[in-house]
């Protein structure tokens, strides 16, 4: 018996032990490769030495400070690291202990900006359906996912939403990519003219979707006329890239491959590789400089902020990162899994799309290929190749809501930078049979409670 409240209360999780590298062990002594780094978090695997020393010699010199009346070396010489290999005009840095906290000090951020720049007028925040930032309440307020804010509506506050970027359920089928690219920006600057852009904060993206729509990313020029749009506008841009960033895509931050900068950046999982609790905001010049000439402080705060030992911790896990070449692995293993999961999974009927960009690819699932028409919320079709793969000793990240935040299915891939071919392999037999289960056992009618 548990006295946890876990995320579902049945049926019973099994009780990881220990980890190495690639792979997770339970209380039972069976092994699971994790292919998707629990939530696209452990980028180099589990009990990496260089990290876990790093750790130890924090512990040995300062455990905690709280930052109300100290700075301490581990934030001061991670700030440094992160501005030092951020986009351009990028110079500072706002460090938190993850992604939905790096969300909220966002959003807080960009609202004081123009607070401090005299335009208190701007209230309104505009974000994209199917996506997701977060479970804290500002954060879930942006979200486009219905099903994840249903009984939290009359908490939140109003935003407001366009469709996103997602070729394969809103592309025309004789529309070029770059055609597309161009009508999906230009809802942005449709609502900023509904709203009155004067009223308007920021738009708030995630550069390539995760967890409510799997690994979607952007149609050529896209987020270069959205960056145009809000620049014309006075709009700020908030990226996120708490799932997508820090080196999940093959480059350290998914916007280099954009050739886009964001006035605000948000990072968090990749960040710490799970090593301890992390995220960060990355800010442009212009922001901190609002803040130094106008009232000098930023109004808020949260007890963590600047760990000493999660800074250490980030720090090691980015030099690593670093010195071992890992994006180019990046690269090279998510080229190797695309290839092959598209040879494994492409032929059936019941595999809509595969996308994604470096070690961060999905497959979306369909009833019917020809027609795109998803499955009913009821085959429960993620979670059921998501507990088929467990079966087979592999962790992948199911989601649900695809298509339109309430029906569609898709399976998120994103195992640690430090994968070898080998394990490629062996994720996308286990994955590929897991898909095979799954849906073979739908055919024998749906599973309508948790199994």
């Amino acid at each position: 018996m548990t006295r946890i409240l876990h995320r579902r209360i049945e049926p019973a999780l099994p009780v990881a032990v220990s980890g190495e590298g690639v792979f997770i062990r339970d209380s039972n002594g069976k092994d699971y490769l994790d292919a998707s780094g629990g939530a696209s978090v452990s980028c180099l695997g589990h009990r990496h030495p260089v990290i876990l020393t790093a750790m130890r010699r924090q512990m040995d010199e300062l455990e905690y400070a709280h930052t109300a009346f100290f700075t301490n070396d581990a934030a001061e010489a991670l700030a440094d690291d992160l501005v030092a290999h951020a986009p351009p005009g990028i110079g500072h840095v706002y460090l938190v202990s993850g992604g939905s906290e790096a969300i909220e000090t966002a959003l807080k951020l960009a609202r004081q900006y123009f607070v401090e720049k005299g335009e208190p007028q701007r209230t309104q925040f505009v974000s994209r359906k199917q996506s997701f930032h977060g479970n804290t309440l500002g954060a879930l307020s942006l979200a486009g996912n219905p099903r994840r804010r249903d009984a939290f509506e009359p908490m939140l506050f109003r935003s407001h939403l366009i469709d996103p970027c997602y070729a394969y359920r809103h592309q025309l089928d004789d529309e070029p990519d770059e055609a597309y690219g161009a009508r999906a920006a230009q809802a942005l600057e449709g609502k900023l003219i509904e709203l009155g852009p004067e009223t308007v904060i920021a738009f708030v993206a995630e550069t390539v979707v995760g967890a409510t729509a799997g690994a979607v990313t952007a149609a050529p020029g896209y987020f270069r006329a959205i960056r145009e749009i809000c620049d014309r506008y006075g709009v700020l841009l908030i990226l996120d890239e708490v799932m997508s960033g820090m080196g999940r895509t093959g480059s350290l931050h998914a916007c280099e491959q954009e050739g886009v900068v964001p006035d605000l950046l948000t990072a968090a999982k990749g960040l710490g590789g799970g090593y301890q609790p992390i995220g960060a905001v990355l800010m442009v010049d212009k922001i901190y400089d609002a803040f130094l000439d106008g009232s000098g402080s930023f109004r808020h705060g949260h007890t963590y902020i600047g760990h000493p030992i999660g800074c250490a911790a980030a720090l090691a896990v980015q030099k690593v990162i670093r010195e071992e070449h890992l994006l180019d692995n990046v690269v090279e293993q998510g080229e190797r899994l695309r290839r092959q999961l598209t040879q494994r999974c492409s032929g059936g009927g019941n595999i809509g799309d595969i996308r994604g960009r470096g070690l961060f690819q999905a497959i979306e699932i369909v009833a019917d290929r020809s027609t795109k028409k998803p499955f009913p919320v009821e085959a429960r079709m993620a979670q059921r190749i998501h507990q088929a793969a467990m079966d087979r000793g592999l962790c992948v990240y199911p989601g649900s809501g695809t298509a339109d935040g309430q029906v569609g299915d898709h399976i998120l891939i994103a195992p640690p930078f430090i994968v070898e071919g080998g394990n490629i392999e062996a994720i996308v037999e286990r994955l590929g049979d897991a898909i095979e289960v799954a849906l073979d056992c739908n055919k024998a009618g749906p599973i309508l409670a948790e199994q």
